[in-house]
């Protein structure tokens, strides 16, 4: 085969666009590549002239591509292998949300089938869902119908587009990898990376394409929670990769981030994660997210990590560690009788309400006393935990339960489960001393506790953990802490949860602590957020009261 002009540095007037990745030069270690510029101007040229965009202000006009979006296509079908075939494998593009992401690999998925002439091209659209894995098929499909050319040569269906007079073709698939494993891959796209429960789709696809001469594997995603995940394990490659630490010629990063020492209010640290400022991202847009990451901590690392493509260690960070240390109430952490006999000073006698999350028998369960004091809440938690799993979890997850429970902030209970006895004894001693108005209980697994309080004389109120009951108690809750009118006390497990919950958010930006996200036991943040809950429902009532009909006078 005659090869083209072998490429050296400065050579062309196409160098500079193949220059566009941060932190990459495709020049150094080539290992005996070459470049075509011809190859690499045809998806370029292709993407002009065929394909179009789909959605928004710019639907139907040609799709034309931003210079990161040109050098990853030039770099990815221009360079070539001593035989002819291209020289990269697999491509990492790892960017942040709304840079175009999902029609840039969709139109690389029409360029292959169309242009790339391989005779039974099996493309594949995956996700960890199947619907994510449609988006990007349905951008492609409506590219082609769009066009006369393509959609004479290619026949669109449902979930395929096919040219027949090759065997060719392109499908989107589910995440199902046990279903997967006669693929004869020559193209595939894993959408969102991040989101892929383990690495066994990823590792059957990539072994789907031992038969191919020039096969193509490209991960899009954005950035990944701080845990080992597939996700994670490509972009550690791909960033040794483009530092030269390792020398692989065919991994292409594409790796648009900033880091966690950059100032994350600033604009010219967005533009390190967003190259499509201005164009399919709006600088206004960036400037509401991030004042609203400003505003609620609860935001603040879903911020960091989809638009600017930072790990960060949990799902939404919630709690700022710093303002929780805050409200100590002046106490430093002793043992559970410091912090008691501060309370009964203050408090004993009046009312509070209480939240009771027992989880399972087997791990913690929690009781809540939360005072509303003169704009303050005090609160007072109790913790049990059976002690054959206290010994276990000290042991295995150097969690310090009996070094708490030797301190007095929690009870260990003998055996390997829970007596709900022993809870509802210790509740019963309570209201000898405060004045317990409610108790919220969630309603999973405490049917037969949540009776037999009732009957001893407690007001029980069933409390849901969904979005509907938690968010609002969940948001007053934050409001309290970042006010510093929170007093724990510096109670050591409630600090210890305090810094292990995730809060998840809904499109109507409703607010919860996700015991599924959260690192570790949350439990005693659940209670103390339902008995908030309980309290500042009835100081809304008592004003709703005083405002209807005024104070009565006696």
């Amino acid at each position: 085969m005659k090869r083209k002009k072998k490429t050296k540095s400065g050579s062309s007037k196409w160098e500079a666009d193949l220059k566009h990745i941060p932190g990459y030069d495709p020049f150094n270690a080539i290992g005996g590549c070459w470049y075509d510029p011809e190859a690499g101007a045809k998806p370029v040229e292709f993407f002009k002239a065929h394909l179009t965009h789909v959605k928004g202000e710019l639907a139907g006009r040609p799709f034309l591509l931003e210079p990161w979006q040109k050098s990853t296509v030039m770099n990815l079908f221009g360079w070539k292998r001593k035989d002819g075939t291209r020289r990269y494998r697999e491509c990492l593009i790892y960017i942040a949300r709304k840079n175009g992401k999902t029609i840039f690999t969709a139109s690389i998925c029409n360029f292959v089938l169309f242009c790339d002439g391989e005779m039974g091209a099996e493309i594949y659209a995956a996700a960890a869902e199947r619907k994510q894995a449609g988006l990007l098929f349905d951008v492609a499909k409506y590219q082609v119908l769009k066009d006369e050319v393509l959609k004479k040569h290619g026949r669109v269906f449902k979930s395929s587009i096919t040219i027949e007079s090759i065997g060719s073709s392109f499908q989107v698939i589910s995440a199902d990898a046990d279903t997967k494993h006669g693929f004869n891959s020559h193209l595939v796209v894993i959408d969102e990376l991040h989101v892929q429960p383990n690495r066994e789709l990823v590792d059957v696809l990539i072994t789907s394409t031992g038969a191919r001469r020039q096969p193509l594997v490209i991960y899009a995603t954005t950035a990944d929670y701080g845990h080992p995940s597939i996700c994670n394990e490509k972009y550690e490659y791909a960033c040794k990769v483009r530092d030269g630490i390792i020398e692989d010629p065919s991994f292409l990063p594409v790796i648009f981030e900033a880091s966690r020492d950059d100032d994350w209010k600033s604009q010219e640290t967005w533009k390190k994660a967003n190259p499509c400022i201005g164009k399919s991202l709006s600088l206004e847009y960036l400037e509401r997210e991030c004042k609203r990451a400003q505003e609620s901590p609860a935001y603040e690392n879903t911020f960091k990590r989809l638009h600017l493509n930072i790990q960060t260690e949990q799902d939404v960070r919630w709690i700022n560690m710093e303002k929780w240390d805050a409200c100590n109430g002046g106490l430093i952490a002793g043992t559970r009788e410091i912090y008691e006999d501060y309370l009964n000073d203050k408090l004993e006698g009046n009312e509070c309400y209480g939240g009771l999350d027992l989880a399972s028998t087997t791990d913690t369960a929690c009781l809540s006393l939360v005072f509303p004091e003169k704009g303050a809440y005090y609160v007072l938690p109790f913790f049990w935990i059976p002690r054959e799993n206290a010994i276990e979890r000290e042991n295995r997850d150097r969690v310090p339960y009996l070094t708490w429970g030797r301190a007095g902030w929690l009870e260990l209970t003998e055996g390997d489960v829970i007596d709900y006895d022993i809870i509802r004894k210790r509740i019963n001693e309570l209201e000898e001393k405060y004045d317990i108005k409610e108790i919220a209980i969630d309603r999973w697994n405490a049917h037969q506790i949540s009776q037999q309080l009732a009957g001893d004389g407690f007001e029980m109120i069933a409390f849901g953990q969904g979005f509907a009951s938690m968010s609002a108690p969940s948001k007053e809750f934050e409001k309290i802490v970042i006010g510093g009118q929170l007093i724990h006390g510096g109670n050591p497990i409630l600090r210890w949860m305090a810094s292990n919950v995730s809060a998840e958010m809904d499109a109507a930006e409703n607010i919860k602590p996700s015991k599924k996200k959260s690192t570790e036991r949350i439990d005693g943040i659940v209670a103390t957020i339902m008995a908030i809950g309980r309290a500042t429902n009835q100081e809304v009532r008592k004003k709703s009261i005083y405002e209807s009909r005024g104070l009565l006078s006696v």
